[in-house]
């Protein structure tokens, strides 16, 4: 058994994947904008994350834009059969690193066909619809128009399967009524709980639910509680924070994103941390806290 293998599977889209996978939000350059500074490091990375027994890919090709996906492309390409990779559309990176609603049909067709070329692949496995109603996190608002763009795209085979991003529960659920949604990806970790009731109803139906941020994103985690669980533990407060993640529910898939090998290395390591109950109610408390 691979260190990764004692954090479970769960289903994708049809596909049985492990539940430490990667994201490589991170292999771009300084705030997700432009080149990496060492493009072989990056490549490092992504083998070594493949080669750990990581089955689950997250990236998108406005990471760059374009360059995590010729990246990806470069260092594994062709594919392993049991390699799925999931991309995220509806937004344009400007000129000065911002991120920009994309949601047209045009700008949708055009960033699956992006999607396509950067990763030298036929159709995607999973798309994943990302919300820009509200940049900065989920915002009400019919997402029928984009979705029935997407749906269309399937049909022609250019998509096999569509995930939602940055959404709220009536979003998800118009959405199944459109399509079978295989997953949602959305804010969530240790101290940002908001979408609690939201995974538990997935995992009912056997929806598997991927938390972006899972450690907090441009603002890493900071809780005494955490560093305190971690120091009784003897792990790193990030290797406690994807545990805790692993245990909150068995349909959360993780993708932690780096550019280190070390770093990599240090977050798989989480599958090997057992958090006893105690340091359980410890951790539950964190988000009480911050509120």
């Amino acid at each position: 058994m691979t260190t990764i293998d004692k954090a479970g599977t769960y289903k994708l889209a049809g596909h049985t994947v492990r539940r430490l996978g990667y994201g490589a939000m991170q292999l771009a350059g300084p705030g997700v904008f432009g080149p990496p500074k060492d493009p072989t490091a990056a490549r490092a990375v992504l083998r070594e994350a493949v080669a750990a027994g990581v089955n689950h890919i997250d990236t998108s090709d406005f990471y760059g834009p374009h360059v995590t996906n010729q990246i990806i492309r470069e260092a594994l390409h062709p594919y392993a059969d049991d390699l799925v990779i999931v991309t995220k559309i509806s937004a344009r990176r400007g000129a000065d690193a911002s991120w920009i609603p994309a949601m047209s049909p045009e700008e949708l067709t055009q960033a699956v066909h992006d999607n396509l070329r950067n990763l030298g692949i036929d159709a995607i496995e999973v798309v994943n619809f990302r919300s820009m109603l509200d940049v900065h996190g989920p915002a009400e608002g019919s997402i029928e128009p984009q979705l029935t763009v997407l749906a269309d795209l399937q049909r022609k085979g250019l998509i096999r399967h569509i995930g939602l991003s940055n959404v709220t529960p009536t979003q998800i659920a118009e959405g199944r009524k459109i399509c079978e949604i295989v997953c949602v990806q959305n804010q969530y970790n240790v101290a940002h709980r908001g979408d609690d009731k939201l995974i538990d109803d997935l995992a009912r139906d056997g929806i598997p639910y991927v938390p972006f941020f899972p450690l907090g994103g441009f603002s890493p985690l900071q809780s005494s509680i955490l560093s305190d669980v971690a120091k009784r533990l003897n792990a790193t407060p990030m290797q406690v924070a994807l545990a805790w993640l692993l245990r909150r529910s068995p349909n959360i898939l993780l993708i932690p994103g780096t550019s280190s090998v070390a770093h990599l290395r240090e977050n798989l390591a989480a599958a090997d941390l057992v958090l006893p109950d105690d340091a359980m109610t410890a951790l539950n408390g964190i988000a009480v806290k911050a509120n």
